[in-house]
């Protein structure tokens, strides 16, 4: 698989990016040994980078993670994980106070099972914690060795300036795909010019794009979707019809699959670096693969444009949304 230069991190990653979002318990029960097979199967077909976070289950995720990967030298892999959320009630909480991201921080290495994390990012901007605070902890971190880059997730133009008078920002993970482009007017450019890395999260809008979502698709206890508006009535009824059409323009005049025209559709930005790609079910990681190859030429994206027009945004979830068991 075709390696990037993650911006100004200077990281060398896979233009795919296994995310594990899907094994934390926010998405229902996972089944471990599918997931792990799914994670091995992408490191054989060149994956090299896996991000995770500690708030996905918090250890689950990223102890599931380290599992997968034991046995591969720790040079053949980049791991990238998040902090900044601690467990409140039966929810989550935002907290990038120095004191919980070191916390974060060890208890991330320990679930990794490793001495150092190769690019650690702030999950939430934290409104309670000044970012000069959770950025002097961070510099401290890459000064002991435990972390290598530092990036943030889910900030925008005026957070990352912010940040950045403390600790320059590497590497932006935002959520980025067809039914949620707002990051093109300011964000992008920023990061572009500020030689940023984008690592897009959910360029399969959260299933929307992955081809197997119905009007009667029950979804499992514990999957946030069933209590998203996005997921719900007219609205969701809506974008399905808009699938429908993607569908039909990628299998019958494209040859590719609905999901790897969304996640091509994701990377042909010039100022995305990876586009993040989930799964539990190793059938489904050579189609997620395959699309890093796609090229989207201008009458095809043009076509694309034009279906988009009868979509309706999709939000997706923040921690406020998250069920609470």
């Amino acid at each position: 698989m075709e390696q990037v230069r993650l911006g100004r991190s200077g990281l060398t990653v896979s233009r795919l990016a296994f995310g594990t979002w899907q094994l934390g318990g926010d998405w229902g029960a996972t089944d471990e040994k599918r997931a792990i097979d799914a994670i091995r199967h992408a490191a054989d077909l060149g994956i090299t980078l896996f991000d995770t976070a500690q708030g996905y289950g918090f250890g689950e995720s990223e102890r599931m993670l380290a599992k997968a990967l034991d046995g591969r030298a720790r040079d053949e892999v980049v791991l990238a994980t998040k902090g900044g959320l601690r467990p409140a009630g039966k929810g989550v909480a935002r907290d990038a106070s120095p004191a919980w991201i070191r916390k974060g921080v060890e208890e991330s290495l320990q679930a990794l099972r490793t001495d150092h994390i190769d690019l650690y990012q702030v999950h939430w901007p934290d409104p309670s914690t000044p970012f000069e605070d959770t950025a002097s902890t961070l510099a401290e971190l890459v000064s002991e060795g435990k972390v290598g880059h530092v990036g943030v997730s889910n900030f925008n133009v005026e957070q990352m300036q912010d940040f950045s008078t403390t600790l320059p920002v590497e590497t932006l993970q935002p959520p980025y795909n067809l039914f949620r482009k707002d990051i093109e007017s300011a964000i992008l450019p920023y990061t572009a010019s500020h030689d940023i890395g984008v690592l897009a999260y959910g360029p399969l809008a959260h299933g929307l794009l992955g081809g197997s979502l119905r009007t009667d698709t029950q979804f499992a206890p514990g999957d946030w979707r069933a209590t998203s508006a996005d997921f719900r009535a007219e609205t969701y009824a809506r974008n399905l019809a808009v699938v429908a059409e993607l569908e039909r323009l990628a299998r019958h005049e494209l040859d590719m699959s609905l999901s790897q025209l969304a996640v091509a559709w994701t990377l042909a930005n010039p100022a995305v670096h990876v586009a993040i790609v989930g799964t539990r079910n190793p059938a489904h990681v050579k189609e997620a693969v395959a699309a890093a190859d796609v090229t989207l030429e201008p009458a095809a994206l043009k076509r694309i444009d034009e279906i988009m027009r009868g979509a309706r945004p999709v939000a997706g979830p923040s921690p406020e949304m998250m069920p609470e068991d």
